[in-house]
Parts: C-alpha cells; structure tokens; sequence
C-alpha cells in the first residue's frame, strides 16, 4: 500500500496523544504534514501544548503544529475535563514544550496544503471536534473535491452518547461543523462509539507500552493509567476505550476493521439530541450511504500494532 500523506487535526487528549504517537511510529504508512489544533477535550492553549509535548516525546519536534479555532462554529465551547484531567494530559509529569508553533492558522493550513497537493492525495484524520475541518470547507469550498479521504473519530449508533444520552463527544461540540463535514462529499470513514468501545486499555495491554522501558513507553502508560479510571467506572470494563488511535490505525491496517457504507445525519436543531450521529444502520430510508460507519475491530490485532509502532519510538 503506498504510503498516505495525512494532516491530523486533533484536541489532545491522551487518547488523542496515543493516536499522534502510532503516526510518528509509522513513517513507511504515513507522511504526517501537519497537526492542526482545536479546542475541544481542553481549551486551544492546552491542545496546541498537548500536541507538541506529544511530538517532544516522540523525539518528533520537526513536525509542524498549528493552532486552530478555538471555540465551535456556532456555539460556545464545551470541554472534558472531568475525562481528561486539568491539563487534558494528565497522568505523567508534563513538561513546556520548547518546539514553537508553526506560523499561520490551521484553518489556512489547510486549505493551502490541499490546494498545493495533487487532488485525491491528502487524507484528513480528525480525532476531534470538526471545527477547523469545518470552517475550512466553508472558507474555501474548493478543497473538499481535493480530498482523499476524512477518517474521524467521532459519532455513535448503537453505543449512543457519552456525553449527553444521545450524543458523543466530538460530534457535540460542534454539530454544525460535523454537519457540514458529513454533507461535504468528502469520502468519509468513521469511527463511532461503536468500534471504540470494543478496543480497550486493559491493565495487561498498558502494562506491554510501559514494558517497552523507553521514554515514550513510559509516558503512554502513565497517561492511560490515568485515562482509563474514568471509563472503567463509568462502564464497568476492564479497561477503558482507546478512541482516537482507531483512526491512525485504519491507515495503517484498514483490514483491523470492518463496517457498513450508510447515510449518517447530524442532528443540530433538537436541544435534547443535539449532535447525535443518525445512521441509517439498515437502510431503511432512501438517503444515500454517505460515510463508512465501522462498527467492529480485531482488538488484540490493534493492540499489537500499538505496542509494534510505539516500540520504534
């Protein structure tokens, strides 16, 4: 499989930082040409040094990062603190980065990294709210015809919300983002509740990073240590869902998933299912299939790659 030239626009996040850590661990699958920042599990400020301590960690302080939007199109932001800690890293001893931002906008990124590349040859992985995704199609609706794919984490069907009843997180915060995005015609693959919930940081599978006896090892073990408490209790599971890093996995091993081509809607009216992701899992309506909704994953088989990638860190 040629080797994916990707920008990921991510809110980190530990389940956002293990994401960027399996890309920077697959350079023969992946050119990563950018992190685009959001406010979403924390405030902008906290993204834009999650992302950069997470490249530090990786020895990756080559990698730019942009900061990006820091509130939702059209409402005001909504964080996760209670999940992700103060810092949205909590777990190991942060540091202050000392890579600097990359100058401009990620929204400008963006737009400029699509246009300058060959149409159909750049892939968007989002693990996050939508918004600078968002606010780049409506600057510049030229780009959505030069995308090779979005992969996002995001959305659910049959596990409905984790933060409201009805409602995942990064579909959400912003739902009219993650509307326009989903009525792009972009080619989307989606990685919901549903496939997120089935790949869990068990005690033995945190263990096996934190026996790789490097620094990065180390630094993701400590923060899902503290990532999984709140999932764990909130669930009852043996550990707690590994979101975002089904993205970078699909890039790397798509075969580690499976799912359905279905139409999916966003709901943005409706105060009581606001950003709930309607999939029409059956097909019972005539709206076309428009994104790839996974709903099963080989967990030990994605594990495996995690550990493999992170121990070349």
């Amino acid at each position: 499989m040629p080797k994916r030239q990707i920008i990921i626009d991510t809110d980190p996040g530990q389940d956002d930082a293990m994401a960027i850590l399996l890309a920077l661990g697959s350079p023969q699958e992946l050119e990563l040409l950018g992190i685009t920042c959001v406010a979403g599990n924390v405030p902008l400020d906290l993204t834009c040094k999650n992302a950069r301590i997470t490249c530090e960690a990786a020895g990756r302080a080559d990698v730019p990062v942009y900061a990006g939007c820091g509130a939702p199109l059209e409402r005001p932001l909504v964080t996760a603190e209670h999940v992700h800690g103060l810092t949205g890293l909590d777990g190991p001893d942060l540091w202050e980065p000392q890579m600097p931002l990359a100058e401009g906008h990620a929204v400008d990124f963006i737009i400029h990294t699509l246009r300058r590349h060959p149409p159909g040859t750049v892939t968007l992985a989002t693990l996050g709210p939508l918004t600078n995704i968002g606010a780049a199609f409506r600057k510049a609706p030229d780009i959505i015809s030069r995308v090779q794919e979005i992969v996002m984490m995001g959305g659910a069907y049959f596990e409905v919300g984790n933060i409201t009843p009805a409602a995942e997180f990064n579909i959400y915060v912003d739902p009219e983002a993650a509307e326009c995005v989903f009525k792009s015609g972009a080619a989307l693959t989606v990685m919901p509740l549903d496939v997120t919930h089935k790949a869990l940081a068990t005690k033995p599978r945190i263990d096996a990073f934190r026996a790789l006896g490097s620094k990065v090892g180390t630094f993701a073990a400590e923060m899902l240590d503290f990532f999984e408490r709140f999932d764990t209790e909130k669930y009852g599971s043996d550990g707690g869902p590994l979101h975002d890093p089904c993205v970078t996995a699909y890039l790397i091993r798509p075969e580690l998933f499976s799912g359905k081509h279905v139409n999916v809607e966003v709901e943005v009216q409706s105060d009581l299912t606001r950003g709930m992701t309607v999939a029409d899992w059956w097909r019972v309506t005539d709206r076309a299939p428009n994104a790839m909704f996974m709903d099963q994953v080989d967990a030990d088989g994605f594990f495996s790659l995690l550990t493999e990638r992170l121990a070349r860190l």
